[in-house]
């Protein structure tokens, strides 16, 4: 089967990667680069594993983790049913079988919040692992803080984490925010809707979610 070591090497995968990022930073997005797909692999995999899943299941989260955005490259808009598009002819080239590019390209297809479900296991940990992705090192420019609200609240959260507790099936998103820079509402403000499709990923785990700031638990 193939693996997510071996997805690294692939130039094209790295390629794309690369361009989508540059792409999103020249529209003021934040970063989405190898670091982004390198965590979010790395995290949908763990989710998987703390909850007891198989070798194969736990690898395939993490393929669907490196390529969840890969489709920025062509447009962000869309983005998300556009990587599917684009991870079924990598994932061909590289000879994934058809059940296994399905499972895969179905998870990329719903990970946006916007417009996406949790369709199965792969789906649910790939969610949960974006939307904790949020944190002050995605900020490209401080400067902007002062203007746009995404960057501001990504550049409020000192740290950020995400739990797995097996035994009692419960996910915990831990945030530490500096309320100097942005209030807590502000947070709420604009990932509202993630943390919607986060606790849905949750469920669709038989697992419960919640969101702690500060020490508080909100959700």
């Amino acid at each position: 089967m193939l693996t997510l070591n071996e997805l690294k090497k692939d130039p094209e995968v790295t390629a794309y990667i690369a361009q989508a990022d540059r792409y999103l930073e020249v529209i003021g997005y934040t970063e989405h680069g190898s670091r982004h797909a390198r965590l979010i692999a790395k995290n949908a995999r763990n989710i998987l594993i703390e909850l007891g899943f198989n070798e194969r299941m736990c690898e395939m989260a993490a393929i669907a983790g490196y390529l969840h955005d890969i489709g920025n490259v062509v447009s962000r808009e869309r983005h998300e049913q556009i990587s599917a598009l684009i991870a079924k002819d990598i994932l061909h080239r590289l000879q994934m079988s058809p059940e296994d590019i399905a499972e895969i390209i179905s998870a990329l297809g719903n990970h946006h919040e916007e417009n996406g479900s949790p369709v199965s296991e792969i789906s649910a940990a790939l969610i949960l692992a974006d939307k904790s992705d949020v944190h002050q090192s995605r900020v490209r420019n401080p400067e902007f803080i002062k203007f746009d609200i995404h960057d501001r609240v990504n550049f409020a959260v000192k740290k950020s984490g995400l739990t797995i507790n097996r035994h009692e099936k419960k996910i915990t998103f831990d945030l530490t925010i500096d309320t100097t820079i942005a209030p807590v509402m502000d947070y709420f403000e604009i990932f509202l809707s993630r943390m919607i499709i986060s606790r849905r990923a949750a469920d669709f785990l038989k697992c419960k979610f919640e969101l702690v700031i500060n020490n508080t638990r909100l959700i």
